[in-house]
Order: C-alpha cells, then structure tokens, then sequence
C-alpha cells in the first residue's frame, strides 16, 4: 500500500478530487441540480476510494501504469457511487 502512496503522489490525488468533482457535477445536473453538494462529495469519495480500494486488493500495477490510468479508474469509481447513490436515494 505504501508504494500506492508513493506512486500516487499529491499531483495525482488532487487529480483524483478533480475527476470526482466534475463528475459529481455532471450527476447533479442530470438529477435536476438538487443536492449538488451531496453528489460532488459522493463522486470525490468514489474517484479517491475506488483506487485505494483496488490497491488493497492487490492490483498494484495500478500505480505504475500512469496518471491517466489512474484519473481513468477514478472516473469509473465515482460514476459507480454516484450510480449507487441515485439508486439508493430514489
């Protein structure tokens, strides 16, 4: 896990919240601009803990395969919370 962190750097993580904002706006958009602040908190928490979470369990070439992989999951990871969270929430 620690060389995750290495790899990762603050670059990468303040990428990370990027993608997780952008991502959370877009799902507030589609749910009609209600709650924005609990969608871009929920796709920060997916694009940061999706990665981590793939790196526990043992995908360690996540790290070394570059920046753009890693925005690339992080997108994915939000949209997969964000996905859960409409679901839950209707």
């Amino acid at each position: 896990m620690e060389t995750f962190f290495d790899a990762l750097g603050a670059v990468g993580l303040i990428f990370l919240v990027i993608v997780g904002l952008i991502a959370g706006y877009i799902a507030s958009m589609i749910a009609g601009g209600r709650n924005r602040i609990f969608y871009l908190i929920a796709g920060v928490v997916g694009a940061v803990a999706v990665p981590f979470i793939l790196t526990a369990l043992g995908i360690i070439a996540l790290g070394a395969l570059g920046l753009i992989l890693l925005l690339v999951i992080g997108a994915i990871g939000a949209a997969v919370i964000l996905a859960i969270v409409a679901a839950i929430r209707r």
